[in-house]
């Protein structure tokens, strides 16, 4: 990786707003100096403006560092990560951050409860070690592995709850779970490829303009309840259908066993001769 030269900082440095020493930036970043000297020998991060003997650095290093820590705490190594800071061009790690935040928050999960097993036992009546595995598999639950479990959508255990207490079975609950997880992670990948191709291919393809920054991030903010309501209608739509379909089958063949009901009863009223 070739040499960095040293991003601009403003001011003059002491402290002000958007300008750090290193102590500072450590202190802003939640990381040590010592990493950050790291990153910089490294090339992930650019030198910083020199005065006297000071070197001063600005809130594109301050953006740089927490990239940095959020990709290490999704698991990317140092390689994977000087990759995408190489294509993050000089200037634009702040607007790069803001982006991945609003991408986070615009499908952010449900707090994650921790239940323990046996409270899990007392509120669906069964310590069946295949339903928990099944509930893991559809991300519904995750074992700790000390006699607990993170829950990562209270509102859908609860809804499971609700529904073995009308007198479901739990297996058929799960059941329907697996499928509701399956065709869900269609509708989002349809809706992540409608983002990418329409909205994200153009404003790559045109060289990320740093001035288009902030129509991607508050068309990323407007798509999620777009995107939940037309789930939603279209799942009000197909529920009106489906419960018909449902409801005409069972008057068919309500009507189909009257009429044999009604043949036998003809039958047996005939006297042979």
């Amino acid at each position: 990786m070739a040499k960095q030269a040293p991003l601009a900082v403003e001011n003059g440095g002491g402290g002000g707003e958007g300008v750090y020493t290193i102590d500072e930036l450590a202190q802003a970043t939640g990381m040590t100096t010592r990493n950050i000297r790291a990153h910089q020998s490294r090339g992930l991060l650019p030198p910083p403006v020199v005065r006297g003997r000071t070197g001063y650095y600005g809130d594109e290093h301050a953006a740089r560092l927490r990239l940095i820590l959020r990709m290490q705490a999704d698991g990317f190594n140092l390689g994977a990560i000087r990759r995408v800071l190489d294509s993050v061009p000089s200037g634009t790690a702040r607007q790069v951050v803001d982006f991945e935040s609003a991408l986070r928050a615009a499908w952010e999960e449900e707090p994650v409860e921790t239940v323990p097993a046996e409270e899990m036992v007392r509120r669906f009546g069964t310590a069946d070690l295949g339903l928990v595995r099944r509930a893991e598999r559809i991300g519904l639950l995750h074992d700790l592995g000390d006699g607990r479990f993170e829950v990562r959508s209270p509102l859908l255990l609860r809804t499971a709850e609700q529904l073995v207490a009308l007198g479901l079975p739990l297996e058929a609950c799960i059941a329907a779970a697996e499928d509701v997880a399956k065709h869900a992670h269609g509708v989002a990948r349809r809706y992540v490829r409608l983002y990418l191709d329409e909205v994200w291919r153009p404003f790559e393809d045109a060289g990320r303009p740093e001035a288009d920054w902030p129509r991607m991030q508050d068309t990323l903010e407007r798509i999620r309840p777009l995107a939940l309501d037309s789930l939603a209608a279209a799942f009000r739509l197909a529920m009106g259908v489906e419960v018909d379909r449902a409801y005409q089958q069972v008057l068919r063949r309500r009507a189909a066993a009257r009429e044999v009901a009604a043949s036998r009863g003809s039958r047996s009223r005939v006297q042979p001769v």
